[in-house]
Parts: C-alpha cells; structure tokens; sequence
C-alpha cells in the first residue's frame, strides 16, 4: 500500500512537471515566431545563393560586341566582317547578330520613338557565347582580334554589367545567414530562460520527487520531455507558416517575368535543408533544457 502511495504521490508530481495541455502558454508560441522567422532567413540565404550562382554560370562565358559606327551602310558592313570574324575565331561557341527591331524595343523605354527612327546612331551588337574554360583568357584575345579590325569595335562580358548586383546579393545572402545563426542562438536563450522558470516555479515537487527516489538525470529528463514538445509543436508551427510564405512569394517572383529575379528560387536540396530546421530546433531545445534544469540542480544541492 505505501509503494503505491508512493507511486501515485510521485505520477502527480510528474503531472505536474507535465501538464496535459498544449498550445496554452506562450513558450510554443515564441518557439513559432521565432522558427518562422528562422526559415523566412535561410530561404532567403539560400535563395540568393542560389541566384548567385545561376548568374555567374550564365554570364561567366558571354560577352556583346558593340559595332559604334553612326552611318548605316558602314556599320552593317562592319558587323558583317566582324560576324565572320568572331565565328572563326577560337574559344568561341556562336556569335549572333541582334535583330535591331528588338534592340530598338529595349531601348524605345529609355529614347521613346527615337530609337526607331533612325535619327539616333543606335550601335550594332552581336552576342557572344564563349567555350567553356578561362574566359578572362579569350576574352583578351577576342579584344586584341577586334582592335586589328577596326577602333570602332567594343567588346564587353555580360558578368561586368552585373557584378555589383552579384557582390550586393552575395552580401544579403551573408547577412540572412548571420541572421538564422542569431535566431538559434536567441531560440537557446528562451529555452534556458523558460527552463530557468519551470524549475523555481516547480522547486516543491522537484523536492517531492526527490523524496520519491527520483534522481537529477530523471527528473531534467521530464523538463527536457516538456519543452521538448513545445518546442515541436511550435516549430512545425512555424515551418508551416514559412513553408506557406516563401510559396507564395516564389509565385509572386515568377509572375513577374524577369529571369534574374526568377532565379531566387529554392530547389529540393533547399527544401530539404529548411525542412531540417524545426527538427534542429526541437533537438536544441531539448538538448539545453536537459543542461540547464540538470546545472540548477546541481548548484541546489
């Protein structure tokens, strides 16, 4: 009869340590706000990334070849010399003129009717698709073969033109990575903060425990088990939240049209890494609960 006092003294005592209810103190809560925050960075991270890295391969081996020559006739002749020229010439995969009605409609925003005309001296440009391999390299030696044909040819990578915007999204894709790792540490904070609280709030049947046989690795082992599945509940709260977000944000980008902003996307390896990080979390609340409660039960004896 005492034993099954006794367990039954020590089962409410762990009721206690472990109420039924979920969702109802504000610990899951911070742990969601804080997980959806978490995602929303490391998407963004890997987005921009990913951006990146799209961009450099695309333009790492292309270049323009600009024929600045105001009379027409001269100009196309010039173009078709260095057409010839440039398909001849080693380390290059094609070479293409472009259609000036489509260059006067890319310009036609920034000169209005003027770009078709023909009272501005638009230049000729030819795209150019280098092999793969050092392209700083041939494009060197595609400079040194223009400048023997004739002063009135430019040749420019396409990598010059956006080098600036790869440094600033580089330099975001940094920052919204110090982000995530400041929001892990923030999340470990709170955990030591709630366990902290949970362990003066219950010191009584801490002790009540205590007296029941339980020892310090059993009973951190419930507080562990506790902010565990806040910890749970409210990351794949979080993720779900974020998961929605970066979805209808990555619609919004591909509606817009633009191949550069297109290319902030995330692909399965992204996903697969965010989907990691409510797991991470829970397992980190876990964990520093565990040491916290374990360390204010060393320092109570």
């Amino acid at each position: 009869m005492a034993g099954r006092a006794d367990r039954k003294a020590a089962a409410a005592a762990r009721h206690r340590l472990l109420p039924g209810g979920r969702l109802a103190g504000p610990m899951p809560w911070i742990i969601a706000i804080m997980m959806f925050l978490t995602v929303l960075a490391a998407a963004a991270a890997l987005g921009l990334g990913a951006a990146v890295r799209s961009m450099s391969a695309d333009l790492a081996g292309r270049a323009s070849v600009q024929v600045v020559e105001a009379d027409p006739q001269a100009r196309a002749a010039l173009s078709a010399r260095t057409l010839t020229a440039l398909r001849r010439a080693d380390g290059v995969r094609s070479a293409d003129a472009v259609d000036p009605a489509v260059l006067a409609d890319q310009l036609r925003p920034w000169l209005g009717d003027a770009a078709t005309s023909g009272d501005l001296p638009v230049p000729a440009l030819i795209d150019v698709m280098l092999t793969p391999g050092d392209a700083p390299a041939k494009l060197d030696g595609l400079r040194r073969l223009l400048s023997g044909l004739s002063p009135k040819l430019r040749i420019e990578p396409h990598a010059a033109f956006l080098l600036p915007l790869a440094g600033l999204m580089t330099a975001l894709g940094w920052l919204s990575a110090a982000v995530v790792l400041l929001m892990i540490l923030a999340t470990g904070a709170v955990v030591i903060l709630a366990a902290r609280g949970a362990h003066d709030s219950h010191r009584s049947t801490i002790d009540v425990l205590h007296l029941m046989g339980s020892t310090d690795v059993q009973i951190a082992r419930l507080f562990q088990r506790r902010i565990g599945l806040d910890a749970m509940m409210g990351s794949a709260l979080g993720f779900s939240f974020a998961a929605f977000v970066i979805l209808l944000i990555g619609l919004r980008l591909s509606a817009t049209g633009s191949d550069l902003i297109a290319a902030v996307s995330l692909d399965t390896p992204g996903w697969l890494i965010l989907a990691v990080l409510p797991i991470f979390g829970a397992v980190l609340a876990m964990l520093t609960a565990r040491w916290t409660v374990l360390r204010a039960l060393g320092r109570a004896l």
